[in-house]
This record gives structure tokens, sequence and C-alpha cells, in this order.
């Protein structure tokens, strides 16, 4: 049986277990006070900023006296059959304008012309019955020099995928002639052997680069040297002579640097490439 002193040691050792017990949840809810009191003014704080900036809040649930904002005048188009899209907010990264845009578009025959490039000459055959929007903008913007001193800007030295990338202006040679060129995507393209669902780019080639989105194809091209699997989202506007390809494999064998990788790609190549300027043969 437990004597007087131990049940007074007992009891003592529980009120202090009440007394901790008591102090720790005291401080818990103390914690959870201050918690919730942040917690509530970062809402009401972010209720307010939500209300002064969100673009996209119901106009209706704005006060009667808010600032309304402009929208986005839209994007003009020329006014011939190929409507080229002149988006408001991309100007061009060296000037020049729109083509022309004729109507009726010429779509017989082919044109010449030939890429002057610090590694050779890449002679070219355009074919406007092909492309005849697309070889337009080309012939446009090879008249108006907007190519010369651009850089060929990203190689890709891969299995099925063997192409150099040319035709930007500015810093990082992604700058456009500020408007976009409608699609023309090829139809005679063979599908990829390997099942994947692409076409084959055959080596000889010349197709317009674009963003992944519709219609948005402008000044940048590549040059296929060899067979290449791609989606058949990419206008085919012309072909690349033996002495142009001959210069496309020296460029190829020096590899690229790899600094695109892994999106989108390949890297700049190792055999720095400019075109200096371009002729015209029509």
């Amino acid at each position: 049986m437990p004597t007087n002193e131990q049940r007074r040691q007992a009891a003592k050792r529980k009120l202090e277990r009440q007394l901790a017990n008591r102090a720790a949840r005291a401080r818990r809810r103390r914690i959870f006070a201050v918690v919730g009191t942040v917690v509530v003014v970062l809402l009401a704080v972010a209720g307010i900023y939500w209300l002064a900036s969100d673009d996209d809040a119901d106009p209706a649930a704005q006060p009667s006296d808010a600032t309304t904002t402009e929208s986005t005048p839209a994007a003009e188009t020329t006014d011939g059959p190929c409507k080229y899209t002149i988006p408001p907010d991309d100007p061009p990264a060296k000037p020049v304008d729109p083509p022309a845009d004729p109507d009726p578009t010429p779509k017989e025959g082919t044109v010449g012309i030939t890429f002057k490039t610090d590694q050779g000459d890449i002679p070219l055959v355009l074919d406007q019955a092909k492309a005849p929007c697309t070889v337009q903008s080309a012939v446009h913007l090879s008249e108006s020099k907007f190519y010369d001193g651009s850089a060929c800007h990203r190689m890709v030295m891969k299995d099925n995928f063997k192409v150099l990338q040319c035709g930007g202006q500015g810093p990082d040679s992604n700058g456009g002639p500020g408007y976009t060129v409608p699609d023309e995507k090829p139809t005679d393209l063979q599908p990829a052997p390997d099942g994947s669902g692409a076409s084959v780019y055959p080596r000889g080639v010349i197709a317009m680069a674009n963003t992944g989105a519709p219609n948005s194809g402008s000044s940048q091209f590549f040059l296929v040297f060899g067979s290449t699997f791609l989606s058949p989202d990419y206008t085919v506007f012309g072909t690349i002579d033996e002495a142009g390809l001959a210069v496309l494999d020296k460029i190829g064998a020096a590899g690229d640097d790899g600094s695109l990788e892994p999106s989108p790609g390949g890297g700049k190549p190792k055999l720095p490439t400019t075109i200096t300027s371009v002729t015209v043969a029509k």
C-alpha cells in the first residue's frame, strides 16, 4: 500500500503534467491565433490586389469608376489573296514592308535565288506553283535586303534530322519582318518509315520554320541536307542545288555546339555561317 508521501509525490507529478499540458495548449492557441490573423490579413491584401489588377475579372464586378484599359488593336492583313498578317505588337527586326500581295498571286514557274554566305554560295530554286505566297514573301525579303547580314543561328545534326536554320534578324537571330505568312502545307511528302506519323523532308528542300501555331511562319527557314522526319506542318517552297548542298555538308560536318538542347534541339553551328547578301534571278 502506498504511503502518504508516495501519494503526495504522485499527485504532485500529476499536477505538474496537467500544468505543462495546459501551458502547451495555451501556446498552441496563441500560435494559431497569430497565424489566423496573418492569413486573414494576407487574404484581404490579395483580394484588394486582385480587384485592382486582374485583367480577366468580370467587368460587371468592377467599381463603376474603375479605369478601363484599352484593348490590343486587331492584327491587320494585306489586301491581296495571300493576306499576310501584320500583328500590332511585333515590329520588324529590320526595316521592311510587307509584300505588295498582288491579285492574282503568281502561281506558275520558278524563281532562282542565291544566298551568298561566308561559307560559300547556296543557290536555290523556289517553286511558285507549290507555295506561291511563301515564295512571294521570300523573294520580297531577299530584294528588300532583309536577309543581308543575318546569321544561320541553329543547326541540328541527328539521325533523321539534319537542317541548318537561317533567316532571323536581331541579337538572337529570332527577329522577324513584322508580318506572318499563311501556311501552304506540303501534300506530297512520304510518311516516315519509323511509324511515328511524321513525314520525310528529303535532302535538298527548303522549308519555312514556324512557332508551332497555325500561319506563324515569317522569315526563318530551314535548309535540309539529310532526310529529316517532322510533322507535315512546314511549308516546302523550293530546292537546293548540288553546289549549295556541298556547302551545307561542309557546315554540317563541323557539328553544332548543343546549346539549344533539349529544346528546340541542336545548337549554333560550330562553323559560323552568315548570309551576306542574296541575289534574285527571275
